[in-house]
């Protein structure tokens, strides 16, 4: 006959959930004698008789009967589906405790049966058996108050002990029956019943102890006897000892052995000490029945007082251990596949675990496992044997509502356990200051690794919409507990990147209350702004200002290659996908470009949610029924939201994230969250899965191999393209079906392909894309670009490194800070400048650019490999602060970033690196004279701003002479000299005011020229700081409302003449872009770390960017290098070439046209494509002589030249003569000079291709006092 096995894989774990027990009736300050207790379990029995039946299993010695009161849901029936518990008190009869807590315990079940969910729930699903004594006769001669066990009573009153009397696995136990009628009763009780978990109660101390109970050996102590259950065994024993308050502390403090310890509260029975015939090995070895003893006391029997306090000790663990325990491993039912008839005692075996069960007589069985995957074989006499693999899972263990204190440590805790698979990360800070706490799940946590798509959830935006928030907790609990144990899982996180965020509202959680069904009380955030209407929206301006939770949701989702998501909240009972609004504002279908990929991830989480998939989402609670079909629905067909998370990240990420409804019920009682989890747990799984859809692959550099960045993914057939993430990786959800698509990335040719997607799983597409040559005078020319050596592609590989991702984040995290910020007046900078010098020697180099009205010292810093030697071939970057004197933030933010530079170098390579390859002007202070008068904590003051003429130095920046009424201010002069060096490939001022990036020009002009290209630079800035990008300033009396991408033309802001960046383009031929960093002029010190860790990284940026653009050499065909030479960028900006030939210029992303134009040779041109992501590729121009002049051969005219020119000095040797010989008057009749010649100089100079005065060339020396010092001093 072949076997028919059944198995059942939808059991339940307790509910973790401590929920509080009200006590009835119970009498916690007296023991019951036999009488006594004989009366009250026939007055249970009789007032319970639906669940409770009273039975005696035999007599003692001493005829009185062993009872035991069977507590379940219809006890007079026996049948299938119910496994079979017991607890067994009062073995040893002066072991009082025991005897008490099992009374009370089925006092609690009867009374509260039909009360407490907890307590029906248990009773409904386990048949559950419960013995007071063991031992009637013992405790009948015991004495309260015997704390040691010195009186009779422990033994029987045949003076056997009943837990050294049954039989054991390695010696012959040497007792008569008939001297231990109470052993021989419960051996046949064991055997009659398919017992598969039971508890021993016994006091004297505190812990939990598990088999075996001795070894081969015997030894008294010391000896480790493990059971082939040895893990599942301690499993069991934690569960009881965590859940009793002495017990969990491992230090019981008992009289006898003060010093005594158990870790975690438990102990192998054999290492505690040797104990043959005991009663829990013999239940695991003949009963096929997991037994642990539990030791409640230290005082065997202690006074009746006492009690109470017993009670409320193990209450919680004696429930604990019936419900957590009894339903975990594997169920099923054994029948014969002829006739479907049960097979009793057939043998459930487990590879691995030579310890097995057997069916009860209705064929059922169950076999406790921890969660694993095992190979499980049946044998039956006259069956084939049948084997199956089975995996099983963990659930959560703690159901219950979390304030964000409890959350935090939940996480912390989950975090620090299974530290091989999470990272605990905050995004950013609510309203009130708390941490927006996301866990990432992963095999490698903390790396974005390549071809792995990442996922996240997010729950609780609404604050009082909770079940999301809870879901999400029991999510991680599930997914790190079953990792490496269940198939499905340790799959799911090896190949995913999960990202959980339990609460994006914690503010609004703290103010919700349970049981509001459908209130609005911590909706929104403390700001009372409702998050989800507060994201940029595609159809309608959201006026409300960025809230920070927003801020850093919309940053987070910017900072990871999320592919799908899910917002999880709760009112109502379905999935709701994009888009949330329509143009007209109509509550109609607004259908995405993938409409089809959102029905089909939408469908996978309703189809495993079954009250879901029904589409009646709220029956009974709403007047009006809504029904959504399949339990999915198109938002804006619902009704409209503006300003969404859900269409913000579809439209500006390549994310797909969709809105679960997950009850009408927002915020339930704790007792319903299991019920939740039930229904939900399928589902969040299952929407996992999604995010390995459609087609993944790789676009590659046909030239290098290497990934190349922003590359665009196009579907034919689908109006939404997604990028490639830095290393080249992407993935593109699409449902099955056959497409064409392309792959294109600036500079590269397009490549092309049709695809096939599978019904289930992804397909992989890979692209290689060549890079597009260049064109030189309209003739395409192979790419020319030289074999670099090593360190050169080093250096490309870093660069491209730390524009990725997480590149500069990972540099951050590598590079701490220790400073302890404050302001600095000027002496203190002087001498923290002085200090850097003094410090490092090598990099750094200080020189005075001039001085203010007051003799305060304009102090440039360089940051250099070689400070002291001009190299034209290293790009140039100048930061710039203090113009204002009453907005110092960006002078500390610059002599913040000059130390840690310094610091760093030599200690971090990427650091080392940027330094070695680039030259680093810092100019902290360009108004110290301005910032001695500004108030520190006044936000809007305007004292300090000028300099002390009273002149705003922002608008006295004047290249002509004819438009400057006065002459330049002496820290103008300063300023404008070192910028007319040249050489600066790109400027970075910092002022206060605003959260925002200018970019030239400040002057109203109708057009500028390279306005792409500052724009970028501008962006670049800003998109690397947390807030700025948003375009939300959140400053107060902000009358500019949102500024897109945090970044704005300057003469759209603040309009004027004489600006410092506008001069920097036009004079100093190098862009220039202003950050505003704070909305506060002049903030409090307190607030400076917080600043610094905005701009930090932004900072840093900028030292990546400016070696990107464009950069070369232009020499003629000897190799001889042409100065002077001018590089003509797309028809219209200028460069100039430095010694050697060296140029460089910061252009935007795409293809461009440059020109090269020198005297005396031909034009050349020549298109070159800029990346994002990559270092500047270097271009080689290299000039013919022009072969006619003039539109005449070379030759002729060189000729023509000589002979005219031999003629010309014949001709003025005749004049000569002439003129000697006239009178003396005529000799000197030269002509004076012009008078106002002087009124030209400004003007010539200013207009002069470069000073020839290198202000940098002045090193400081240190001196004790000054000039400049003591005509300060003087001053004052």
């Amino acid at each position: 006959t072949a076997i028919k096995m059944t198995k059942l894989l939808f059991f339940k774990l307790a509910h973790a959930k401590k929920i509080c027990c009200s006590v009835v009736a119970l009498n916690l300050h007296r023991y019951y004698n036999y009488d006594q207790l004989t009366d009250l379990l026939r007055s249970l029995a009789q007032k319970h008789a639906n669940i409770a039946n009273l039975t005696s299993i035999g007599r003692s010695v001493e005829n009185r009967e062993l009872w035991v009161m069977r507590v379940t849901r219809d006890p007079a029936a026996d049948g299938p589906g119910k496994p079979k518990f017991k607890y067994v008190g009062n073995m040893h009869g002066d072991e009082t405790v025991s005897r008490q807590v099992l009374i009370y315990l089925l006092e609690h079940l009867l009374e509260k049966y039909g009360e407490e969910p907890r307590v029906t729930e248990l009773l409904d699903t386990t048949d559950i058996y419960i013995m007071p004594t063991m031992n009637p006769d013992g405790f009948e001669k015991a004495k309260e108050g015997d704390c040691m066990g010195k009186d009779e009573g422990r033994n029987n009153a045949r003076n056997v002990d009943l837990n050294r009397s049954f039989p054991d696995q390695f010696e012959e136990i040497d007792e008569n029956a008939e001297d231990m009628p109470e052993v021989t009763a419960v051996m046949r009780w064991i055997l009659e019943n398919k017992f598969v978990l039971s508890g021993n109660l016994h006091g004297g101390t505190v812990v939990a102890s598990y088999p075996f109970d001795d070894s081969a050996a015997h030894d008294n102590e010391g000896t480790y006897s493990r059971s082939p259950d040895d893990a599942l065994f301690r499993y069991l024993a934690r569960v009881y000892a965590e859940n009793n308050p002495v017990m969990k502390t491992g230090q019981p403090k008992c009289e006898e052995d003060i010093n005594e310890t158990f870790e975690d509260g438990i102990t192998n029975g054999a290492k505690w000490y040797d104990v043959a015939g005991g009663m829990q090995d013999f239940n695991y070895l003949k009963g096929g029945c997991l037994e642990i003893t539990m030791e409640l006391s230290c005082c065997k029997y202690p006074p009746s007082t006492q009690l109470k306090t017993e009670w409320d000790n193990n209450r919680e663990a004696l429930l604990a251990y019936m419900e957590k325990v009894i339903h975990i491993g594997v169920r099923g039912f054994v029948r014969a596949a002829r006739n479907d008839a049960p097979l009793a005692d057939a043998v459930i075996m487990v590879a691995g675990i030579n310890h097995n069960v057997s069916t009860s007589r209705f064929g059922d069985y169950y076999r406790l496992l921890l969660p694993g995957t095992y190979n499980i074989t049946v044998l039956a006499p006259g069956c084939k044997q049948r084997w199956r693999a089975r995996a099983v899972s963990a659930n959560p263990q703690d159901f219950r509502h979390h304030h964000y204190n409890d959350m935090k440590l939940f996480l912390q805790k989950f975090s620090s356990e299974y530290s091989s698979i999470t990272r605990l990360y905050s995004i950013g800070k609510s309203v009130q200051e708390r941490s927006l706490w996301v866990m990432e799940i992963s095999d490698n946590p903390g790396v974005h690794e390549f071809g792995e798509p990442e996922f996240k959830y997010i729950g609780n935006m609404h604050g009082n919409e909770v079940v999301g928030r809870e879901l999400l907790l029991n999510l991680i609990e599930y997914l790190c507990r079953n990792y490496g144990t269940d198939p499905e899982i340790t799959q799911l996180i090896n190949s995913t990147r999960i990202h959980i965020m339990p609460s994006m509202n914690p503010d609004g959680y703290e103010v919700s209350q349970e049981g509001d069904a459908s209130g609005v009380q911590g909706r929104n955030n403390t700001n009372n702004y409702d998050l989800n209407r507060n994201f940029p929206d595609r159809f309608n301006f959201v006026k409300d200002p960025r809230q920070p939770e927003t801020l850093a949701v919309m940053n987070w989702a910017k900072s990871y290659p999320f592919v799908l998501s899910a917002n999880l909240h709760g009112g109502s009972l379905v999935v709701n996908y994009p888009f949330d609004d329509s143009p007209d504002n109509l509550s109609r279908y607004s259908k995405s470009s993938d409409d089809d990929v959102f029905r089909m991830v939408a469908l996978a989480y309703s189809q495993e949610n079954s009250k879901m998939y029904d589409g009646h989402s709220c029956k009974g609670m709403n007047l009006y029924q809504e029904y959504f079909k399949d339990g999915i629905t198109n938002g804006a067909e619902w009704y409209n939201v503006h300003g969404g998370m859900q269409d913000w990240n579809y439209i500006n990420t390549n994310c797909f994230e969709v809105t679960i409804e997950l009850g009408c019920y927002k915020y339930p009682p704790a007792a319903d969250l299991p019920k939740y989890w039930e229904q939900n747990r399928r589902s969040l799984l299952k929407f996992i899965h999604q995010v390995h859809r459609g087609v993944k692959g790789v676009v590659i550099d046909s030239k290098d191999g290497s990934g190349i960045p922003n590359a665009t993914i196009t579907v034919d057939t689908i109006n939404h393209p997604i990028t490639s993430n830095v290393a080249g990786d992407y993935w593109r959800l699409l449902v099955p079906g056959k497409y064409h698509l392309t792959a294109s990335a600036q500079g590269y040719s397009s490549v092309s392909t049709f695809v096939n997607v599978p019904k289930e799983g992804v397909e992989i597409v890979n692209f290689t894309l060549n890079r597009i040559h260049s064109y030189t005078n309209g003739q395409t020319i192979e790419d020319t670009t030289p074999v670099l050596d090593p360190s050169v592609k080093e250096f490309q590989s870093l660069i491209k490194q730390l524009s990725g991702e997480s590149g500069l984040d990972k540099l951050i995290k590598d590079t701490p800070t220790q400073s302890s910020f404050r302001y600095r007046r000027y002496s203190e900078v002087s001498e923290f400048l002085r200090g850097l010098t003094l410090n490092f020697p090598e990099i750094t180099s200080l020189q005075s650019l001039g001085q203010s009205v007051e003799f305060r010292t304009i102090w440039a810093l360089e940051i250099s490999n070689n400070p002291k030697v001009q190299e034209p071939s290293e790009p140039k970057i100048r930061f710039v602060a203090g113009i204002h004197g009453n907005a110092p933030v960006g002078t500390e933010l610059l002599l913040e970033f000059a130390a840690s530079l310094c610091i760093n170098y030599g200690k971090n390579t990427a650091i080392t690196r940027l330094i070695n390859e680039t030259r680093i002007v810092i100019l902290p202070s360009i108004n110290p004279d301005g910032r001695e008068l500004a108030k520190e904590k006044d936000c809007t003051s305007t004292a300090g701003k000028t300099n002390v003429h009273g002149k705003d130095l922002d608008n006295d920046f004047f290249g002509n002479a004819s438009q400057r009424a006065a002459e330049p201010q002496p820290e103008t002069r300063a300023v404008m000299d070192l910028i007319q060096e040249r050489g600066f490939t790109l400027s970075v001022a910092l002022d206060g005011g605003s959260v925002l990036v200018t970019y030239p020009y400040d002057k109203p002009v109708q057009s500028v020229e390279n306005a792409d290209t500052l724009r970028y630079l501008a962006s670049v800035y800003a998109n690397h700081h947390p807030k700025m990008h948003s375009g939300d300033t959140a400053c107060p009396n902000s009358q500019m409302g949102t500024i897109p991408n945090g970044v704005l033309r300057a003469a759209e802001w603040h309009s004027h003449m004489g600006s410092m960046k506008d001069f920097s383009v036009d004079f100093g031929h190098c862009p220039e872009i202003t950050v505003y960093t704070s909305c506060c002029l002049f903030p409090p010190a307190e607030m400076l770390p917080t600043l610094w860790g905005e701009n930090r990284k932004s900072l840093l940026s900028m030292l990546v960017e400016v070696h990107k653009g464009i950069r070369g050499v232009v020499r003629d065909k000897n190799g001889k290098p042409i100065v002077g030479a001018i590089i003509v960028l797309n028809g219209g900006v200028r460069v100039f070439t430095s010694e050697g030939g060296y140029f460089h210029a910061l252009l935007a992303p795409g293809l461009h046209n440059i020109e090269a134009v020198a005297d005396g040779y031909q034009q050349q041109s020549q298109k070159v494509s800029v990346s994002p992501f990559e270092a500047a590729s270097s271009v080689i121009i290299e000039f013919d002589m022009e072969n006619d002049i003039f539109g005449l051969p070379r030759e002729l005219v060189v000729a023509s030249a000589a002979a005219a020119m031999t003629a010309l000095v014949v001709t003025a040797f005749i004049i000569w003569c002439v003129c000697s010989a006239k009178s003396n008057r005529q000799k000197d009749g030269f002509h004076r000079l012009r008078q106002h010649q002087d009124d030209y100089d400004d003007e010539i100079h200013l207009m002069s291709m470069g000073s020839k005065k290198s202000l940098l060339s002045h090193e400081f020396q240190d001196e004790s006092e000054s000039d400049e010092d003591t005509l300060y001093t003087n001053k004052l």
